[in-house]
């Protein structure tokens, strides 16, 4: 049947031209091709000698035709592709009036186990995806229409930008019609990086720095008052306070934490007269073609003078004070002599506190993100914790006396130069050493094991009296273990250290100065603490507590943060908390937070395949995360979901049901339809599809009548308090299946995987997991050993298999061993070749 040329415009409607991309199309099994454009008065002879069974022919501009081809069924096609075999062409899933495509048609997919599937996926819908697992859902959903679409969308970009992107392989599939470019939001962690949080992830805590930046209130760290602008006269009263005849620099802070080279700003400060600059802490001369590296971020402070404090003489200070403000914009350094070292005082005619004078920085975004030198703890480095000593390990027994091996790092008391200072510093302070841990003061312990500013003690040590500055215990002791190179004091000393929260910021992550910045009364800090449903009451609440110009400063930002809270509570996760660490989350966790940050985008058009999102949810948020589902759909979008959750499969507006089996038995549609139309499909659907009969009732899940009734033995966990649990007693039956379930964020995780496994881990294998708090611990006798099988993959190697991890391919190895050819050529189980 020859497709010859004719004008377009004879017998059809302009509804009817559609432009669509020149390609090739094959016409047959073999590699033969030919090109779809015919032009003016050629024809095009396509005869049945290359095995071709229709065209379907499309008028796509003037004296252009298309002709599409199908190849005809061979017998390798399975029964479901043969059936699948008139799936819609390119024409019928066309709105006729409006050009637009109403489904994706899918032909010829073949990836992994999937047999020749011939699918139509209507667009706009929520679209399940189910059946058994390994059936080829993933394969169909994932490797074949998500990837062809992120494909097709990355081919359009540059090739400059595609070098970045990546570029995904070409599925194992005939034709996709109908896509639109695609977003894959799968069960995977958010990142490992323990600087990374819910807050971050979200970008809600980007928000939250501009928030606190613009419209925060600065109070003293030391007054804990607001604190206000500061006069030149005031600063300069400020140093001439100095001991008379401290030496002094008065800095300029021209660049702060930013890239360059600045070799023009060198020339100008050489020209005005100035001889000497710190960069990046360290004071250097200005030299003629000074320059810096380019891309490396620096901190640069001209040197405006150098003198020494003379109160009778304060007219000199004054002028370069003076100056440096002019150049600083407001701000100057005073760097002093003390000691051998030199401290930075820094003051600002912007903020210092009008009682005792601190002077504070403007108020900047940088200064409240901890992945910034500017604005983390200098301790933790923005980590919020760090391994240290962790007190309960330092103290197992309070009810032990210091004397008799009470903190457990130092053992029982003996004649050693740290005993000798804890002895000195125990009779300057009144304190007893053969008293309970539990009968001295907080305050007073803190002091002995962290130490007290100028402390100092007098030890007799080898006939000599020396006067020593005691630094505390644990201070003393990470002294020993930093410095040591014997590695069994540094194992004996580990074995009391874990990974705590920083004792500087308090796990807050950044300095103290900018934890005094609030907004309503709050912190930054205090403000990620709270839970998201709570933390969206008070940011709505906070507008009534800001000042006209800060509202409208505001305004926009608080609806950013609002709207993204409200979506983190409708996919069910309004128990998290901002500064939840990234790398603690559950797969399901992370992938909802993904939906979130995509129904916050507003995206339209966008083809969302989804992997499993209800997994992990309890029943009361599995119906939130429906409903945000649908309210994606309703944005104009194609969701398709992988999943095996009743209800989602009921709510849904199209199933495709892939099986029967599972693996090689599996790969085929075994039905497809609206869950409208369950009760009304053919018999023989039903009979292939164990979906369809489990919707139906005709399959179910029975109840044992009788349970197990267990050996009679209990662990009983008492007054378990960490995270949200509020002083809990579990008592759990030995030898029996037991189920800890509750609501999403109700504290089962915390219960089981913090608190209880901990216990059992440190007991049987002497394990160094810190358990969350608790009482005491009961049973423990009745078992031998404990198990932790969790949501962690099992590794990523290419050489990992089944048959390895398992041990199975040890055994498989050692057989090939005994086989008489392998005896003959002394093949062992470690050869490789």
């Amino acid at each position: 049947m020859p497709c010859m040329w004719k004008n377009p415009f004879d017998d059809l409607t302009p509804a009817r031209f559609r432009t669509i991309p020149a390609r090739r199309w094959s016409l047959c099994s073999s590699d033969i091709s030919v090109d779809v454009c015919v032009h003016h008065k050629e024809s095009l002879d396509l005869t049945s000698q290359n095995n071709i069974s229709t065209h379907n022919i499309r008028i796509v501009r003037p004296y252009v035709v298309v002709c599409e081809v199908q190849p005809k069924p061979t017998p390798s096609m399975s029964s479901n592709s043969r059936q699948q075999n008139d799936s819609p062409t390119s024409a019928s899933i066309i709105d006729g009036e409006t050009g637009e495509f109403t489904a994706i048609s899918v032909r010829g997919a073949r990836e992994h186990n999937l047999k020749n599937v011939y699918l139509t996926v209507p667009r706009d819908q929520l679209v399940v995806v189910t059946g058994l697992s390994g059936s080829g859902k993933s394969s169909l959903a994932f490797d074949t229409i998500y990837a062809e679409g992120q494909r097709r969308y990355v081919e359009c970009m540059s090739s400059y930008a595609r070098q970045f992107l990546g570029m995904m392989k070409k599925p194992d599939v005939d034709v996709i019609e109908g896509l639109s470019p695609a977003i894959s939001i799968e069960q995977k962690s958010v990142g490992s990086s323990p600087r990374s949080t819910v807050g971050t992830v979200t970008e809600i805590y980007d928000y939250l720095r501009l928030l606190y930046a613009k419209v925060g209130t600065q109070y003293c760290t030391t007054c804990d008052i607001p604190v206000r602008q500061q006069t030149l006269d005031q600063i300069a009263d400020t140093v001439l306070a100095y001991p008379a005849g401290t030496k002094i620099q008065i800095l300029s802070p021209v660049v702060k934490g930013r890239k360059g080279h600045y070799r023009e700003l060198f020339d100008q400060f050489r020209r005005q007269g100035f001889t000497k600059v710190r960069i990046d802490g360290d004071v250097q001369d200005i030299t003629e073609g000074m320059q810096l590296a380019r891309y490396k971020v620096h901190t640069i402070d001209l040197v405006v003078d150098r003198l020494a404090v003379d109160a009778t003489q304060p007219r000199r200070l004054r002028e370069s004070l003076e100056t440096a403000l002019y150049r600083g914009d407001g701000g100057v350094i005073v760097l002093r002599e003390q000691g051998s070292a030199w401290k930075d005082d820094y003051f600002s005619t912007s903020y210092s506190c009008p009682q005792c004078g601190s002077s504070y920085e403007t108020p900047a975004p940088n200064m409240f993100s901890f992945n910034s030198p500017f604005g983390a703890c200098t301790t933790c480095e923005g980590i919020g914790e760090k391994v240290d000593f962790d007190p309960q390990l330092v103290i197992p027994h309070r009810s032990a006396s210091i004397g008799s091996g009470g903190i457990a790092p130092m053992g029982k008391k003996r004649d050693t130069w740290l005993w000798k200072q804890v002895t000195s510093y125990a009779t300057t302070r009144a304190i007893d050493l053969e008293a309970p841990i539990a009968e001295i003061a907080d305050d007073v312990l803190q002091a002995l094991l962290y130490g007290e500013e100028d402390a100092t003690v007098d030890v007799v040590y080898a006939d000599m009296n020396v006067k020593h500055r005691f630094i505390g215990i644990l201070p003393s002791l990470r002294h020993q273990y930093e410095q040591t190179s014997a590695a069994s004091v540094r194992k004996n000393i580990e074995k009391y250290m874990a990974t705590v929260p920083c004792r500087t910021c308090g796990g807050a992550r950044l300095r103290k100065d900018h934890l005094h910045v609030r907004v309503g009364g709050k912190n930054i800090h205090e403000s990620t603490i709270l839970d998201i449903e709570t933390a969206e009451q008070w940011f709505v609440s906070i507008a009534d507590k800001l000042t006209d110009r800060q509202n409208i400063i505001a305004k926009l930002i608080l609806k950013e943060i609002v709207s993204r809270l409200s979506f983190l509570r409708d996919v069910g996760l309004n128990y998290l908390t901002l500064d939840r660490s990234a790398k603690t989350l559950s797969g399901g966790e992370s992938q909802r937070i993904r939906l979130a940050s995509q129904i916050g985008s507003q995206l339209v058009g966008v083809t969302y395949v989804l992997d499993e999102p209800s997994i992990g949810l309890h029943q009361h948020d599995n119906r939130k995360l429906i409903a945000s589902l649908k309210n994606l759909r309703d944005l104009g979008n194609t969701v398709i979901v992988v999943e095996h959750d009743r209800e989602m499969i009921e709510e849904s507006d199209h199933i495709v049901d892939i099986g029967p089996g599972a693996g090689v038995h599996g790969g085929e549609i075994v039905a497809q339809f609206n869950p409208a139309d369950v009760r009304s499909l053919d018999a023989d659907i039903e009979e292939r599809s164990l979906t369809v009969q489990y919707i139906t009732g005709r399959k179910h899940f029975d109840i044992p009548e009788q349970r197990r009734p267990g050996s009679g033995k209990t662990v009983r966990l008492v007054g378990a308090r960490g995270n949200n649990l509020r002083n809990v007693t579990m008592e759990i039956p030995l030898g029996t299946f037991t189920c800890i379930t509750g609501m999403s964020g109700s504290g089962k995780s915390t219960l089981v995987n913090d608190t209880l496994y901990p216990i059992l881990s440190k007991h049987f294998y002497s394990s160094e997991a810190v358990p969350l708090p608790y009482d005491s611990i009961e049973g423990l006798e009745s078992i031998d050993k404990v198990i932790e099988i969790d949501q962690t993959p099992i590794g990523r190697t290419p050489r990992s298999n089944p048959a390895t991890y398992t041990g199975l391919f040890t055994l498989i190895r050692d057989m090939f061993t005994m086989l008489p050819e392998a005896k003959i050529r002394g093949y062992k189980a470690g050869r490789v070749r």
